[in-house]
């Protein structure tokens, strides 16, 4: 994962998760208060899920 600045107050979080482990990095961010939007893409870089908190 890299942590990449972006405009305004929110960071950008990118790299590669074990989609099995997607709801468990979720429930993380959840723990630690902060709000989130994890996409989950495809080879092809299609939306394959969806994860707010």
């Amino acid at each position: 994962m890299e942590i990449e600045p972006i405009d305004g107050p929110d960071v950008l979080l990118n790299g590669v998760v074990d989609p099995t482990r997607l709801d468990e990095l979720g429930r993380l961010l959840s723990y630690l208060g902060l709000p989130y939007v994890l996409e989950l893409t495809d080879e092809n870089n299609t939306l394959v899920r969806e994860i707010r908190g």
